[in-house]
């Protein structure tokens, strides 16, 4: 199989399916005439059916295959089977049984996984369980009259990646397996949405690469028969997502039943890369590991305290856009395609979020069975930390994966249950340092004799006497480097020595009788080297690209809407943040409005104008912030703080950058009688920058 794990058949789902035929086949002799006369005698007729039913679910597997039958219960007989158990026995049972035409069962459908635009998805074990709940029926009737067991005791199972295959809790009177409605590129869905491609197909649903022809972008799509027992959840699922509203999760668009189909469309990122491929060629250093799990932890937490979870949070579902920013995918669909449980969602995620940390700092994953493109851990290394995985592991990530990941974590940790708890523990930790930039190395240029006159040999090239080795070249960029400095010594006091002879002839010439050096302009200091920035520049606007609400240590971005307003230019609009009971720092450290000036620019001045008095303070992007909107308020430097309606910020000397941030670290209350009285918020009316 794809992912290299065996399939395994639910049997508590064969013998529900076996007794729903028997009593099928009781009721067609009813409607024969071939039944009993009396109620009494078609009730007996029914049990007895159920009974042969159930006894040949068993006995038909056993008879086909020679092996002991498949049990839907563990060794302790309390675990339901999930998609990772790899038991031998099982897999060729499901390998071996005939189908229903006599021939070979049918394969379950392969799963392209060369995309990160698609819901994560299934394994080989969870497409056989689809397979197994229609199959079962046929099978049992089919070797009803063979007996024959082989008692084998059951082996001790290691940790497993806990991802059941369905709710066993489903009990409704659809059916709990419909086929994937077929499809074909080229097909219109709801006379919108254009099919393209497949990505994925299970025995359940299908997704899609399409195109809405209305607004002319991609979208995923997937599908779904309306007569599907999960098909209601699924709608639900889609709905309650695209209400969430936070952009750090793939949005939903459109949540549709349409006659005997079911589709949701979600929102398509065709230049992100899922975590699962950023991992293909090894682990992550740690500052983007940090990131990551900072990132995906802040908008789970956000999530649960509105009252959703994802339940299948995976490498295939955390994606990284261009800009560094991980967004996930599927948030509550993926987990209702599959029929996941909802219990103990908050543990589930967590330990999800372990589990990607994880395999980022140790290339690994961390359940026996190999899962995504990573191996997997051996199988008698119980619950370990990545530090003990792998050598040189951040220590402080290490504790947080397994305090995440494990319910007993080494050193008598506490571990860490919800994704608060975690998002807390996150922001406790010592800021990870991004690593510097590898400087290029520099090599002298050709030298190119553009004169009559000769030039002196390149002093790099060294030529040998004939005969002998050529001897090593002893650091030419050093070499080059030192005299590239001796010469910049020279010109400096070159052009002080000049400067001072020049002062001393006219301070000589003006304590003459009659002197005109005072008519003479007097040369200053700044005219002996070249200034990017003169002391009489006039300041010059620069327009402003985009406003971005910066609210690292918030839920969302605050007041999407009005930020436009922030920089028109007219003093009568303007953008307003979130409200809050209590003042700044007292809720959290802050909130911002980061400027995007397009390109790096020289910035002399910004210019801010507020309808209530706030406190400010100027930020520019330190050296080492490679994405600067998904950094912390710790990465920018501070320029200037301020405090008013109307602040004006001169810098000394210009500064160039893209992104200047306005870090609002005191909010006034709004007066009586207007919005939100009473609340403690912040209205930008204006701010420009220039240059």
């Amino acid at each position: 199989m794809a992912d290299g794990t065996k399939a395994v058949v639910d049997t508590s789902a064969a013998d529900g399916a076996a007794d729903e035929a028997a009593l099928a086949a009781a009721i067609d002799e009813l409607a024969d005439g071939t039944a009993r006369a009396t109620a009494a005698g078609s009730s007996t007729d029914e049990r007895s059916a159920k009974s042969a039913g159930k006894a040949s679910t068993g006995a038909g597997k056993t008879a086909a295959t020679g092996k002991a039958p498949v049990s839907a219960k563990g060794a302790s007989g309390g675990e339901p089977a999930d998609e990772h158990d790899t038991d031998a026995d099982a897999g060729t049972a499901d390998a071996e049984e005939p189908a229903e035409d006599g021939g070979p069962a049918s394969e379950a459908p392969a799963v392209a996984e060369e995309t990160s635009e698609i819901t994560a998805p299934l394994s080989a074990t969870e497409i056989a369980a689809e397979l197994a709940a229609g199959d079962a029926a046929r099978r049992a009737a089919e070797s009803a009259g063979s007996t024959r067991s082989t008692d084998r005791p059951a082996a001790k199972r290691p940790p497993r990646d806990p991802q059941p295959t369905h709710d066993p809790r489903d009990t409704a009177t659809l059916p709990q397996t419909l086929p994937a409605p077929l499809r074909h590129s080229g097909d219109l869905i709801g006379h919108r949405y254009r099919l393209e491609e497949c990505i994925s197909s299970t025995e359940t649903f299908s997704s899609w690469r399409a195109v809405d022809e209305k607004l002319r972008r991609a979208v995923g799509v997937h599908l779904m028969a309306a007569g599907h027992q999960r098909a209601r959840k699924v709608l639900a699922a889609a709905k309650s997502a695209a209400l969430l509203g936070d952009p750090r999760f793939v949005q939903v668009l459109d949540a549709v039943q349409e006659g005997e189909l079911v589709y949701v469309v979600r929102e398509w990122l065709p230049h992100a890369s899922d975590l699962a491929k950023l991992l293909a060629d090894g682990p992550m250093e740690p500052h983007e590991a940090y990131q990551m799990v900072r990132q995906v932890t802040d908008a789970v937490a956000a999530a649960h305290r509105r009252g959703q979870a994802h339940l299948r949070l995976t490498p295939r579902c955390v994606l990284r856009t261009d800009s560094g920013q991980y967004r996930i995918n599927g948030i509550a669909v993926d987990a209702a395609l599959r029929g996941l449980p909802t219990e103990d969602a908050e543990r589930s995620d967590t330990r999800a979020i372990g589990a990607l940390l994880f395999a980022a700092l140790t290339h690994r994953w961390p359940y026996p069975e190999d899962r995504y493109d990573l191996q997997g851990l051996p199988r008698n290394i119980g619950e370990v930390a990545p530090d003990q995985v792998r050598a040189g592991v951040h220590k402080g990530l290490s504790e947080l994966a397994a305090r995440a990941l494990l319910d007993h974590p080494p050193h008598h940790a506490e571990p860490i249950t919800t994704p608060e708890a975690l998002a807390r523990a996150i922001a406790l930790m010592p800021r990870i340092r991004q690593p510097e930039p590898e400087l290029p190395v520099f090599t002298n240029p050709p030298r190119h004799n553009t004169h009559a006159l000769p030039t002196a040999p390149n002093p790099t090239r060294v030529v040998a006497a004939p005969g002998t080795a050529p001897a090593p070249v002893a650091a030419p960029v050093r070499r080059a480097g030192r005299r590239l400095r001796r010469v910049v010594k020279v010109t400096a006091w070159t052009v002080a020595l000049g400067a001072i002879g020049v002062a001393s002839w006219q301070l000589v010439d003006s304590m003459r009788p009659g002197s005109t050096a005072a008519a003479v302009p007097q040369p200053s200091s700044t005219t002996a080297t070249p200034s990017a920035h003169a002391a009489t520049h006039d300041p010059v606007p620069i327009a402003v690209k985009e406003a971005i609400s910066f609210n690292p240590l918030g839920d969302g971005p605050e007041g999407s809407s009005s930020l436009p307003k922030a920089i028109d230019g007219d003093p009568s609009t303007e953008w307003i943040t979130n409200w809050y009971n209590d003042p700044f720092p007292r809720t959290k450290e802050g909130t911002g409005l980061l400027l995007d000036l397009g390109s790096a620019q020289p910035v002399s001045k910004v210019a801010l104008k507020f309808g209530t008095p706030t406190t400010a303070e100027l930020r520019v992007p330190g050296k080492n912030v490679a994405n600067p909107p998904t950094a912390r308020p710790g990465d920018f430097t501070v320029l200037g703080k301020q405090a008013g309606t109307t602040i004006e910020y001169e810098l000394d000397e210009p500064v160039t950058t893209r992104y200047v941030l306005v870090w609002l670290t005191s909010l006034s209350q709004n007066p009586s009688g207007t919005k939100d009285a009473g609340k403690y918020q912040a209205h930008v009316l204006d701010a420009k920058v220039f240059g």
